[in-house]
């Protein structure tokens, strides 16, 4: 399977047309018909379902695109690197995360970085822990920032000195608004709006399901989220009281409110790259910055 082929492949995908695609690839419609008809065969299963005026993607196809977006990133960035070698610092630094008040440390960070050294870029990825790590074991980033609890045995990482608070955004109209903080008998029975990070069950606990005790099993939820600014709609309208971090949504210019959790709940902050992981030279200035910025939080 060659990378062009896959090039070829992905444009057919992002046109919905052979013929808009093989012109923007510059090449013959019939050269670029063969080049899919072998790659089918190479694949063994179809890739296109094939309409009146337009190509979709079979289930397989979908999956193929999956995979040779991540191969043409992971191939653009092995090229961003090799070229950094050959000029002053500079490059690309991939950095991950969820959503989290903690990402200002990493932006002070990227601050310092760029200072320093004006041609590095940064790239941010947000999505839950799942999407990082998957993201960061294939190597299409180089850092992570992750929300405890999370396994962290397949990773160096840096202890963030900064944790985040969970708690419960609602509409300043609510019954529960006029509490300072929220315990779990607030909540019993009432709809939640929650990550699909914090309910999940993992090797390294739940965190969620410690604090709630026996009455885990049996919340009302009326829905989950991976990234919150969405899910503060559903609050807004009043669907249920969602359960997130503090300081990621505005509750100073609109009608929502945000109440801690009594007992605390509170989730520390790791930022990890992978064990024997070969940096490009921007990558490496970068780790430098953040082991100088906190010099006693390094995990083995």
């Amino acid at each position: 399977m060659e990378f062009r082929v896959l090039r070829y492949f992905l444009a057919i995908a992002r046109e919905g047309c052979m013929t808009k695609a093989a012109s923007f690839l510059h090449i013959t419609q019939p050269t670029l018909s063969r080049q899919m008809k072998e790659l089918e065969e190479e694949i063994g299963h179809p890739l296109f379902i094939r309409e009146s005026h337009r190509l979709s993607l079979t289930a397989e196809g979908m999956h193929l695109r999956k995979r040779a977006e991540e191969i043409t990133d992971l191939v653009g960035k092995t090229k961003e690197e090799f070229s950094s070698f050959e000029k002053k610092i500079a490059g690309d630094v991939y950095i991950g995360g969820g959503e989290t008040h903690g990402m200002t440390l990493i932006a002070e960070v990227v601050k310092e970085v760029r200072q320093a050294y004006p041609l590095i870029r940064c790239h941010l990825h947000s999505g839950n822990a799942e999407t990082v790590t998957e993201r960061l074991d294939k190597g299409l980033l180089d850092f992570g920032l992750l929300i405890q609890p999370t396994d962290l045995d397949k990773y160096h990482s840096l202890r963030l000195p900064e944790k985040d608070i969970w708690g419960v955004v609602m509409p300043k109209s609510s019954d529960l608004a006029g509490k300072k903080a929220l315990t779990k008998e607030d909540l019993r029975g009432k709809p939640l709006i929650c990550s699909q990070q914090a309910l999940r069950k993992t090797a390294t606990g739940n965190a969620f399901q410690d604090w709630f005790g026996e009455d885990f099993e049996n919340l009302d939820i009326a829905a989950t989220y991976n990234l919150v600014f969405n899910a503060a709609r559903l609050a807004e309208q009043g669907i249920g009281y969602l359960l997130t971090l503090d300081k990621l949504v505005d509750t100073k210019n609109s009608s929502l409110c945000f109440r801690p959790l009594c007992p605390v709940l509170e989730s520390g902050l790791d930022i990890v790259w992978k064990k024997y992981q070969i940096f490009s030279p921007a990558a490496q200035i970068f780790l430098k910055t953040l082991k100088d910025k906190f010099p006693s939080s390094s995990q083995p």
